[in-house]
């Protein structure tokens, strides 16, 4: 059970030093009590007071790392059951199965589908971060497998799904400098599975028939002092999975029980069986509840674009409104005679705008100045997108060099910034756009003379 406010004070050292940043040790140990600080920032707080609050106030979904470098992954550390409650932490990942049992023909279609699948949005490179190998019963096609995707150059961690412990000795050998997951203990081996990954604190997935038998699992290697670990949801139906799903994120969060505050894997794969779409639609529900880990049968573009964007908007600070990047964005490969656009940096704003503009088929820059992350009104309101902030963003950013057009396109809903903008940029000529997007592409071919 996670320790009260009041549990927490009485193991300060209660000099009211300030140094925490808080007023009082009372008002510093409420604040841990509610996961708004971090214990370690008391400096004198004793070594005995340290260990017995660390674990009490971690959260109660353990924080499970792997993969190295730039594949470095993490999960879990929820503590939250809703977004709208406080941002979610660790956003699921999504791994693509090979295994043994397949053709060389389907391993390299679906290597090259992983490395085709990386782009960006939002600054954020959008990609597949897993590759899990399934171990299905040939040992030399598994071990080539591991070594075919090690030399591939896929930017991805690994997951070696392989219950038989020699097989899985002779895998870990090929990539465990990686740090990879380890996924198949059950009932039976989990012993073993502890043995071999425990040096190394490698993520271990545990599996059971049922939630029951889970938890007696989850208990066991906990009693071999053993803590990283993954959860598998199971995969006997979509209804039976879900249901998993949300049972033991309630447990952890809402039951406070540590048994289960451990992130989840979901092998949407064979629940969907076979069925592209059905797998985009299992992938979309496990994003939202509660999957950590989500195997996919292949990742292309057509199951990346909705996953990947519904993923960033879930994982993102619900206070906090998705912005794109400050900077000048070529549309249609604009050249050296290209009119110039200005919106705002608001993420919806950017791609409802980029998109019209693209439909116009007429080559432009779009600019994106620093707004606040706010839509265009409410920039404008809060003083976040003014002539000045418009006219300044025009002479640092550079576009001067990139094209001699000097025809500068503001949001038909700030006409009244027209004066102001003139002011600041005499060469340029500002022209006041349409009141919404969708009015774009007409507005800019008539400009352009283009029926």
């Amino acid at each position: 059970m996670a320790m009260s406010g009041l549990d927490i004070y009485k193991l300060t050292p209660k000099t009211n030093c300030k140094e925490c940043g808080f007023p009082t040790c009372m008002a510093f140990a409420m604040k841990v009590a509610a996961g708004g600080v971090e214990i370690s920032k008391c400096s004198h707080m004793s070594d005995d007071a340290m260990a017995k609050l660390s674990e009490s106030t971690a959260p109660l979904m353990k924080v499970v790392t792997f993969g190295k470098g730039e594949t470095e992954c993490k999960l879990g550390g929820e503590i939250v059951l809703f977004r709208h409650e406080k941002t979610f932490v660790n956003r699921n990942r999504f791994a693509v199965l090979l295994s043994d049992a397949m053709s060389q023909e389907q391993i390299d279609a679906k290597i090259a589908n992983m490395k085709n699948v990386d782009y960006v949005r939002i600054g954020e490179e959008m990609r597949v971060e897993i590759a899990a190998l399934q171990y299905v019963g040939n040992k030399d096609a598994y071990l080539s497998l591991v070594n075919k995707v090690k030399a591939s150059g896929l930017k991805v961690a690994y997951m070696l799904v392989c219950p038989d412990i020699s097989v899985l000795k002779e895998a870990l050998e090929l990539v465990k400098d990686e740090l990879p997951i380890v996924f198949g203990a059950d009932s039976n081996n989990y012993q073993e599975m502890v043995a071999l990954v425990k040096d190394l604190k490698l993520p271990l997935g545990l599996k059971a028939p049922s939630l029951a038998e889970l938890y007696d699992l989850v208990e066991n290697v906990q009693k071999l002092d053993y803590k990283e670990l993954l959860l598998d949801i199971g995969s006997a139906s979509a209804r039976e999975a879900f249901t998993n799903a949300v049972q033991i994120r309630r447990t952890a969060l809402k039951e406070q029980d540590r048994t289960f505050g451990y992130p989840s894997v979901v092998f949407v794969n064979e629940l969907a069986k076979g069925d592209k779409f059905m797998e985009v639609a299992l992938a979309s529900l496990f994003t939202m509840k509660y999957g950590s880990l989500i195997v996919m049968d292949d990742m292309d573009y057509a199951r990346a674009l909705p996953l990947f964007g519904l993923r960033q908007n879930i994982y993102t600070d619900p206070q906090k409104p998705m912005r794109v990047e400050p900077e000048f964005y070529p549309i249609n490969n604009p050249g050296d005679n290209s009119p110039v656009l200005i919106t705002v940096d608001f993420a919806l704003t950017y791609f409802v705008v980029s998109g019209e503009v693209e439909r116009s088929k007429v080559p432009a820059w779009l600019g994106i100045p620093d707004a606040g992350g706010y839509s265009v009104l409410t920039a404008w309101a809060a003083g976040k997108f003014s002539g000045s902030v418009i006219a300044k963003f025009i002479k640092e950013s550079g576009i001067e060099s990139k094209t001699k057009c000097r025809k500068l396109i503001i949001p038909g809903k700030v006409a009244v910034l027209k004066g102001d903008i003139q002011d600041s940029l005499p060469d340029w000529e500002v022209i006041i756009g349409p009141d919404e997007a969708m009015h774009l592409p007409k507005f800019l071919r008539t400009m352009e003379g283009i029926n």
